[in-house]
């Protein structure tokens, strides 16, 4: 499964994962309003399908992951201020509403907008020779919606620096900082992605899609309020079908058989 051959975004289902891949890679895969429609669309289509069981979301070709918004006249910098929604923000929305993981395969160029797109992933594996950075200062504006997401991944400290100087960074900063969860020779970057959706399909379907549910909704809690949701959480997951699969494929010493359920 894809999109159509003149999309700036593809779709396609590669055994256990659903891959959306930017495909603008003449403009190092800058986002404009088709290509944020058609992330939100597989996103929406990832969750259809009953084999997948993560998402991984890349740019085309070795130069971009992504580039941020098109800044050329017509391209994605513009705003209806009609609108009380950005596209944008309802594409870091969406992700935040996921309940399939998200790995972030990043190649080449990860700035500005595209530094959103990295934030949204669950998990991210790098190539050593990316670069990242938050250049919006040097144009006059702020990585404003990035911001909302990147300072819940990074040390507050260092998003304030990247986003105050507008400097790039490397591979190695961006693990250091917990930006990337892997920082890997590019001839490896497709295998590690490969053996993280290998990993996410051994586990139980139903406890990945609770548990993502369940972090993004205590991210807004205090420490007493999210204790005492994820009681309630525990309790209800233990009922589940796979719940009961994985303690008797334990005490059997056997693979569990998950259902998802």
């Amino acid at each position: 499964m894809s999109a159509s051959p003149d999309a700036v975004v593809a779709h396609e289902v590669r055994g256990h994962a659903f891959w959306i891949t930017i495909d603008r890679p003449e403009r190092r895969n800058a986002l404009n309003a088709e290509v944020i429609a058609g992330i939100r669309e597989g996103l929406r289509r990832a969750h259809e399908e009953p084999q997948v069981r993560a998402i991984v979301l890349t740019g085309a070709g070795d130069k971009a992951f992504c580039a941020g918004a098109d800044l050329n006249p017509g391209g994605g910098f513009a705003f209806d201020l009609s609108r009380s929604n950005l596209d944008y923000a309802d594409m870091l929305r969406d992700s935040q509403r996921a309940t399939l993981p998200i790995v972030a395969r990043v190649q080449g160029t990860c700035v500005a907008g595209g530094m959103g797109l990295l934030c949204m992933a669950d998990i991210a594996v790098a190539s050593t020779e990316a670069k990242f950075g938050l250049p919006e200062v040097k144009v006059g504006v702020f990585p404003m919606q990035v911001m909302s997401l990147l300072t819940r991944v990074v040390p507050r400290r260092k998003a304030r620096e990247w986003a105050l100087t507008g400097e790039m960074f490397g591979a190695q900063e961006a693990l250091e900082s917990g930006l990337v969860n892997y920082a890997v020779a590019p001839g490896e970057l497709d295998a590690k992605v490969q053996w993280l959706v290998d990993k996410l399909a051994e586990v139980s379907p139903t406890a990945v899609r609770r548990g993502l549910y369940a972090m993004h909704a205590i991210e807004a809690m205090s420490f007493e309020q999210a204790l005492a949701y994820t009681e309630g959480q525990i309790v209800s997951l233990a009922m589940t079908e796979d719940a009961r699969e994985g303690m008797a494929a334990f005490n059997e010493k056997r693979a569990p058989r998950w259902t998802g359920k």
